[in-house]
């Protein structure tokens, strides 16, 4: 059939400008038609790791829980040789200098429509493998993270009963949206393990904090806010960027997720106008905890474990009032740096249908009481380096930094600091600081990354990392 030909059609179909439009006529079937009947073939998992198929028709791995043994191999992966200490800050790259006062293209277009400049746009056909030890180390910390994302999903659909999930708010669609974003984690993983190769880490076996849904839901929020931003924050470091392109099309597909796992946790889905990038040391320090052991021969990390940052008084965002959560750390559910919130609380907002209070699966929820707020009083206790943590206990918390003397803030284009108050061993407290990134758009919101540090060295999005040598311990802070 001709282009002509079906133009043609729709017009003689189409009514008549300015002609009122007909009134719908809607049919509701009495039944629906049968399955497809496309020839398909089911393709077997090659996970490596052995599921059950659980009373609700929902798959899971046979085990979940702490690691038992004993460790074999003992801290991060080393190189053959370190060079320094640390990587000295620098003045600004003296090749810098690109600035157009006119508006128009400055040099001649190697092709039309084609301004000069750019990365990888010679022509040269794409090649999607690392390039790097920095790219095969940043790849392989996202597909460990794609693993327990794939797992995750799966496991509280199958460890949580309908009635559960309909106490909870989260009906069979919700479900089968959840079913889904797992689904996704399935295809991140492929496309990471072959833009690693032969080496790339298999999945593990995990412990998780949660005992409700709600516990679940929540730490999927928590979680997938380190994976976002651990990708962020490394992406445009890649020395390849044909992988930077493919992850960027699959981490956009995560910041999704985050946005309806905050949805059914009952928080507001979009609470910053800049989403926040951290160095690959910070999501690995909040991952790790999570990771009970993996298969032998597994590919191990070169990244940083830095020491907890306990926050006492992390709102609970199961609570009408957030100011009535407990100042002792009681109302996390355990004492990992990503734990969430306890659930089964006296004054949970879960079920509370008031505007501005209740805090049920939605939309959208405006907060009458802000989770956090400008001059809160923030209570911490911190853990000493030396800590197993991770695959098998097998890698170790560890930080070179001084005595804490400041808590930085890392958020939206912004990290800010605030003096830290010492009222102990490994305690203190700070208040929680102003600052705006435009306009009237506070800094600090959202789940978010905060630190305790020796200096307040001044960084940016794309140096971050430079922090890195003055952190003493990291943790996560719920501030809306």
């Amino acid at each position: 059939m001709s282009n002509s030909f079906v133009l043609a059609a729709a017009l003689l179909l189409a009514p008549a400008l300015g002609a009122p439009a007909p009134a719908p006529q809607v049919t509701v079937p009495a039944s629906f038609g049968p399955d497809s009947q496309i020839s398909a073939t089911i393709q077997p998992s090659t996970t490596g790791y052995r599921l059950e198929v659980l009373e609700n028709g929902y798959t899971s791995a046979t085990y979940h829980g702490p690691y038992t043994g004993t460790p074999t191999t003992i801290g991060a992966v080393d190189a053959p040789t370190t060079l320094a200490a640390s990587i000295p800050m620098l003045p600004l790259n003296p090749t810098a200098t690109y600035y157009n006062t006119k508006g128009a293209p400055l040099n001649p277009m190697p092709a039309p429509y084609t301004p000069a400049g750019g990365l990888g746009t010679n022509g040269s056909l794409p090649r999607y493998m690392v390039e790097s030890d920095f790219d095969f180390e940043s790849i392989a910390l996202g597909l460990y993270q794609e693993w327990i994302e794939l797992d995750l999903f799966h496991d509280g659909l199958a460890r949580f009963t309908d009635e559960e999930f309909t106490a909870a708010g989260l009906g069979p669609e919700a479900r089968s949206l959840i079913e889904f974003m797992a689904d996704q984690e399935s295809g991140h993983s492929t496309l990471l393990t072959n833009m690693l190769g032969e080496r790339a880490p298999k999945q593990c076996i995990y412990d998780y904090p949660y005992t409700t849904v709600r516990e679940w839901v929540d730490f999927m929020q928590r979680l997938t806010r380190f994976g976002e931003s651990g990708v962020w924050g490394f992406i445009n470091h890649l020395d390849s960027r044909e992988v930077g392109q493919l992850l960027a099309q699959s981490i956009a597909t995560e910041a999704r997720q985050q946005q309806i796992f905050r949805q059914m946790s009952g928080l507001t889905p979009m609470d910053v106008w800049f989403e926040n990038g951290w160095p690959q040391s910070w999501s690995w320090t909040m991952l790790a905890p999570y990771i009970s052991y993996c298969p032998e021969n597994t590919t191990r990390l070169a990244w940083q474990n830095f020491p907890t940052l306990h926050i006492l008084n992390n709102a609970n965002i199961n609570r009408y009032s957030p100011n009535d959560t407990a100042q002792d750390g009681s109302e996390t559910v355990g004492p990992r740096i990503a734990d969430p919130s306890r659930s089964n609380i006296t004054g949970s907002c879960e079920n509370l249908n008031v505007t501005g209070y209740g805090c049920g699966p939605a939309v959208a929820h405006n907060k009458s009481e802000p989770l956090s707020f400008v001059g809160k009083k923030v209570l911490f206790e911190w853990e000493a380096p030396g800590q197993a943590v991770g695959p098998n206990n097998s890698y170790v918390t560890a930080t070179t930094a001084g005595a804490p003397k400041y808590v930085a803030w890392s958020q939206q284009l912004n990290l800010t600091y605030s003096p830290l108050t010492v009222t102990g061993n490994n305690t203190g407290y700070t208040f929680q600081p102003e600052g705006f990134v435009y306009g009237g758009d506070g800094i600090i919101n959202g789940t978010m990354a905060v630190m305790l540090t020796d200096l307040d060295l001044y960084v940016t999005p794309f140096n971050t990392s430079m922090l890195n040598p003055h952190i003493v311990a990291l943790g996560l802070y719920q501030a809306g």
